[in-house]
């Protein structure tokens, strides 16, 4: 089977490993054993690892077929729709449960619920264990995640992931100095299971742009809506971290603990994205969980909703 991508102006410069790997969700020996088998090409000449990709360049990947590895079908899982149609589905994820299954038969994840609920969402990506996903939050991370019932609706939003047709709004708690506003445009490149900064660039690093603003503080803590202009794994967490400002409970960034929270502050509070089919703007919103609002309350700051959402 051969999958072909044209590369959009955001990923341009990309070197083509990273680009293929971010586009099939593929690891680093995956893509290598790919470009060794010659099964990747830049506009029809063979690619090679360090390759550039520019933008409109055609991009093909010979796969060779695999098993099925189908989301397998969970009725009883839990699953809070936001907003659904004939193209996407836009569901509420909670705090714990993964977006879909690393492994065939794994469940307890969303795309376990989602294909129980839309099954042609299996089809509806390019590999049938994520359920149609068009991007994914952090197992400890609630709030909005897209899936796509077609796959015309699904490459329309992965492309708009990959650019930057996607507005993705984050409410993170926080403590360490944190000016009211800003821009953080630091690269970020993998370092074990999680992602650190890589200001002078190198083989790995990618470009990661975030903007933040200070929703309210109380004391040493401040709650911060981030929006995310690309879309690096652990981003938000990197990036807040990297300014001395981590987020309460992840301990993988140097957060400071909750005691009883159970997971880290980071709630993706709103998704907006033109919609595939009618080219109409739809921004799909989350409520704030009920336990990081409780989390609010026992650190003084005046919660009410409109606070949050304004």
């Amino acid at each position: 089977m051969t999958v072909d991508f044209q590369v959009p102006e955001a990923a341009a410069g990309q070197r083509l490993d990273l680009f293929v790997g971010e586009q099939l969700k593929l690891s680093r020996n995956q893509v290598k054993a790919l470009l060794e088998a010659d099964a990747i090409r830049i506009d029809g000449r063979r690619g090679k690892k360090g390759d550039k990709v520019a933008a409109g360049q055609k991009v093909s990947v010979k796969q060779q077929a695999e098993a099925p590895r189908a989301a397998t079908a969970e009725p009883d899982a839990p699953l809070v729709v936001l907003h659904v149609d004939d193209a996407l589905v836009f569901v509420d994820k909670q705090a714990g449960m993964p977006s879909h299954p690393l492994l065939p038969g794994e469940t307890g994840t969303v795309a376990n619920a989602l294909v129980a609920r839309y099954p042609e969402c299996v089809a509806a990506g390019l590999d049938e264990r994520e359920g149609g996903l068009c991007h994914r939050l952090d197992t400890e991370t609630s709030g909005v995640l897209l899936a796509a019932r077609t796959r015309a609706a699904w490459e329309k939003m992965r492309e708009a992931f990959s650019g930057n047709g996607a507005d993705k709004r984050y409410l993170a708690l926080v403590t360490g100095p944190l000016a009211d506003e800003g821009e953080i445009e630091l690269p970020l490149a993998h370092h074990g299971e999680r992602v650190r900064p890589a200001a002078g660039g190198g083989d790995d690093a990618r470009e990661a742009h975030s903007l933040f603003t200070v929703k309210a503080r109380s004391g040493e803590y401040a709650l911060v809506e981030v929006q995310i202009l690309t879309g690096v794994m652990h981003q938000v967490r990197a990036h807040l971290a990297a300014v001395g400002a981590p987020i309460v409970g992840d301990s993988l960034y140097g957060g400071r603990e909750e005691p009883g929270l159970g997971r880290f502050f980071l709630h993706a509070r709103s998704l907006q994205v033109k919609h595939p089919v009618t080219g109409e703007t739809l921004k799909v919103e989350s409520p704030l969980p009920d336990k990081l609002s409780e989390v609010l309350r026992a650190h003084g700051f005046p919660f009410t909703p409109s606070a949050v959402e304004g």
